[in-house]
């Protein structure tokens, strides 16, 4: 166990005895105590986090050569701790059971410590009196604390030199490098003169790309993939572009790109691109539970490199409705090829087909799909998708059975600035789609357009991050029967509004029965606290309106849920369990409650 004890400017770090390691003599560590005079609680933070001793004696390393070494290295440690906060005149005092453990020699180490203390003195903060780097290239942006008056952190110093270097690199100086610094504290003034100099080098143009590591796949595929500028002016982002499209393939699990430290006899610099190949076939399964909507089963087969060109072919099986309350079982299976670099690096092409069959409350169906498209990369998170497809169905419901045949053109531009797709805490995620589709035959016509939007914000360092979610959908040009079942909107269950059932909210038919709308708006909001590194507790309210109507919003009906939840946090995302109860609508004087188990956070 461990006690914090805070008192005026001087705290305290008491850490309980722990079971010895080793032979009898190697007495467990009593106490460790920091004093740090005049500091802020910020400042005792950043030193309690630079301590050896304190992250040893937390994972119990605590026999005595192991203190002394770790009390050794702290001098160091805690020093840079105090330059970074631009206090360069502080003293470190780390004694063992009295001595100091400067003075103790590696293999002297006592047979056994009982009382480890650290004494910091800070001392004052010092200033810049000269804060200059020479040259700069043009555009440079120091950081704002790189100037004179101004505290004379350590990392500003770094982050300065940095930032310039980075720049003269971004303008095409690949060899640009810090080739000189001049850094003196004067004590009597409590200040500091950082004078850095930097040496640009050479402006150069990309030369030749060396390819190693590629045992399966094709020279050639890797190159039309990786669009490597050839002698285009040098340029960083233009390389991490290069490498982004190998990894995004999926076939190889490390790209590196690998700059040559001297330029070549006509002036280009050559890199390499050393790449590792991930193992070519994958499997994979899934499993899902909702009280209401029974057990979804799901798993995928896959190969990375089917024709040694690092095209993907995924294969994906699902049944759901297993126990459930659906109106019976649903199947689907379905295959993508995709051959990345087609037409040019940043687009690729895919094949797509699918079969599926859907026993719903108030409709069966079968549908079959087939579709070829292209995926581009528009800029970094950004890109767009096209595509022709054609599909067939045929739905049985109140009003009798229907086929339906129709072409889609989908066009869909997603925008993902997530910090983590499957636990995302900052940042956004935007999708839209619009679907003109043609009716075949008797068939009608119109577009089905779609938009998501979710937002996450995690509060300081609180461990609580607010996430939002809108949906709308409509159908436009064509009737409520226009589309097939399936592609009508509905809400309720775990996509949508949790604690109401499954597609319980739609529209009424003129026949008797319920179908989904032509529009839908959802909006849902979750509260997500991590308790532990692995538990969070969550809180969260949704809600949906389905309309007749083209126009989301207007002429609807809608209902709402509401809930809490806990996440489990793995290496393959958060397991999630939510319990949610209807809060709107028809059952929300029920007392009833929705169960929702899966991976991956609800959105």
């Amino acid at each position: 166990m461990s006690g914090l004890h805070l008192k005026g400017t001087i705290f305290a770090v008491v850490l309980a005895a722990a079971a010895a390691l080793g032979g009898p003599s190697a007495m467990a560590l009593e106490r460790l105590e920091f004093a740090i005079g005049g500091s802020s609680d910020t400042l005792a933070e950043r030193l309690q986090n630079a301590s050896v001793l304190v992250q040893n004696k937390r994972e119990g390393l605590i026999r005595p050569d192991e203190i002394l070494a770790a009390a050794q290295a702290d001098y160091s440690r805690l020093i840079g701790a105090l330059y970074a906060e631009g206090r360069y005149g502080g003293t470190i005092s780390i004694t063992i059971d009295g001595r100091e453990a400067a003075s103790i020699g590696p293999l002297d180490a006592p047979a056994q410590i009982r009382v480890v203390r650290v004494t910091v003195r800070p001392g004052r903060g010092y200033l810049f009196a000269r804060a200059e780097i020479d040259p700069l290239a043009p555009g440079t942006a120091l950081p704002d604390g790189f100037a004179m008056g101004m505290v004379a952190e350590s990392n500003t110093i770094v982050d300065a030199a940095d930032a310039a270097r980075v720049r003269w690199r971004e303008l095409g100086y690949p060899l640009a490098a810090i080739s000189g610094q001049a850094i003196t504290a004067d004590h009597a003034a409590r200040a500091v003169s950082a004078e850095i100099a930097v040496e640009p080098g050479t402006k150069a143009r990309l030369g030749e790309m060396r390819v190693t590591g590629n045992a399966r796949t094709r020279q050639k595929r890797i190159r039309e993939i990786a669009g490597f500028p050839k002698g285009q002016v040098y340029s960083p982002e233009a390389l991490d572009r290069t490498a982004a499209r190998l990894r995004n393939t999926g076939t190889f699990s490390s790209v590196a790109v690998i700059e040559s430290e001297t330029l070549s006899p006509d002036g280009t610099l050559d890199v390499e691109l050393a790449l590792t190949e991930q193992k070519t076939r994958r499997i994979g399964a899934g499993i899902e539970i909702g009280s209401t909507e029974g057990l979804t089963v799901s798993a995928f087969w896959l190969h990375r490199n089917l024709f040694k060109g690092a095209e993907r072919f995924r294969i994906d099986g699902e049944i759901a409705g297993i126990g459930g309350e659906t109106g019976g079982m649903d199947y689907s299976l379905g295959g993508r090829f995709t051959r990345p670099g087609t037409f040019n690096p940043d687009t690729d092409f895919y094949v797509l087909g699918a079969l599926e069959q859907k026993n719903e409350p108030d409709f069966n169906s079968k549908s079959a799909e087939l579709g070829v498209g292209i995926t581009r990369s528009l800029r970094k998170n950004l890109s767009g998708d096209a595509g022709v497809l054609f599909n067939y169905t045929s739905v049985t419901d109140s009003t009798g059975t229907e086929e339906y045949q129709q072409i889609f053109f989908p066009l869909t531009v997603t925008w993902d600035r997530r910090d983590d797709t499957l636990n995302a805490t900052d940042g956004f995620y935007l999708t839209g789609r619009i679907a003109p589709f043609i009716g075949v035959g008797d068939s009608e016509s119109g577009t089905r357009v779609t938009f998501d939007a979710r937002g996450y914000e995690t509060i300081s360092d609180s461990g609580l991050t607010v996430a939002a979610r809108l949906q709308v959908g409509s159908i436009l040009g064509a009737s409520l029967t226009g589309l097939p079942n399936d592609q009508r909107f509905t809400s309720g269950g775990g996509g949508t509004v949790r604690g109401q059932e499954y597609q319980s909210l739609g529209v009424a038919l003129p026949g008797g029965g319920s179908s989904g709308g032509r529009s839908f708006l959802g909006a849902s909001a979750e509260m997500r606290y991590a308790v532990t590194d692995l538990i969070s507790v969550v809180g969260f309210a949704d809600w949906g309106a389905i309309g007749d109507g083209s126009t989301p919003g207007s002429d609807f009906e809608d209902h709402a849920g509401a809930g809490l939840g806990l996440r489990f946090n793995t290496g393959i995302g958060p397991i999630r369990l939510d319990v949610a109860t209807p809060i709107k609508g028809e059952d929300a004087s029920a007392s009833s409650y929705q169960l929702y188990i899966g991976i991956g956070q609800a959105f």
